[in-house]
């Protein structure tokens, strides 16, 4: 099962991404994506192997950004791929069947390769500008994630990302996608997590949500 809140983790170095996971299992996470980049092997696999320490504790399924072999090593669910990274199928034979696969998408053409190489679901993005990412994609904004969503009719999870917050996540929703990955908007407010939890499993508009909190 995909969950429809994905947090994806920051932090400046492996202990802030750490604390950050820490907090995110606290306040409800229920899917993490460790993403680390420019870090060396050793380090890596270490904070992994920790990432998969705390999540376990809290039930919380974690994916490894990039790093299929580090996902098998420390046990994590399943790993995200980029769009340079190792072909999914290739992913796939290594992990077997019971790990999560996704992949990275900007455009139509790059969802359906994607759902040709059997993604469990797929990161489309980016939202808006976002400062997460040096080398940004076009931002595709609520008209392109509509048009792409009703070009695919997939039953694949399709996962937006890409400066999504608790501002923007309902209109977001209302174009059709499954769920969304979420990065600086948790990390800025951790307590932001059971509040996307409600707006995302929940048919209602976001005024009412906040409603239902008050």
């Amino acid at each position: 099962m995909i969950s429809k809140l994905h947090y994806i983790t920051q932090g400046k170095t492996p202990e802030e991404h750490l604390e950050n996971i820490q907090r995110a299992c606290a306040s409800g996470a229920e899917w993490v994506q460790l993403r680390l980049k420019n870090m060396d092997p050793k380090t890596l696999l270490e904070t992994a192997k920790k990432a998969r320490e705390v999540t376990s504790h809290f039930q919380t399924r974690l994916i490894i950004n990039d790093y299929y072999k580090v996902a098998k090593e420390v046990n994590a669910d399943g790993v995200h791929l980029g769009k340079k990274d190792i072909c999914p199928l290739k992913a796939r034979d290594y992990l077997g069947k019971w790990y999560s696969i996704g992949g990275t998408a900007n455009t139509l053409e790059d969802c359906k390769i994607l759902l040709e190489k059997k993604v469990d679901y797929i990161g489309l993005g980016p939202f808006q500008f976002t400062e997460t990412k040096k080398k940004l994609s076009p931002v595709l904004g609520k008209v392109g994630y509509k048009k792409l969503v009703e070009e695919l009719h997939t039953e694949i999870p399709i996962i937006a990302v890409g400066g999504i917050t608790l501002d923007n996540v309902t209109e977001i929703i209302k174009t059709g996608v499954y769920g969304v990955a979420v990065s600086g908007g948790i990390t800025n407010d951790f307590t932001s997590i059971p509040v996307f939890h409600q707006i995302l499993d929940a048919p209602s508009t976001q005024e009412q949500v906040y409603k239902m909190n008050k």
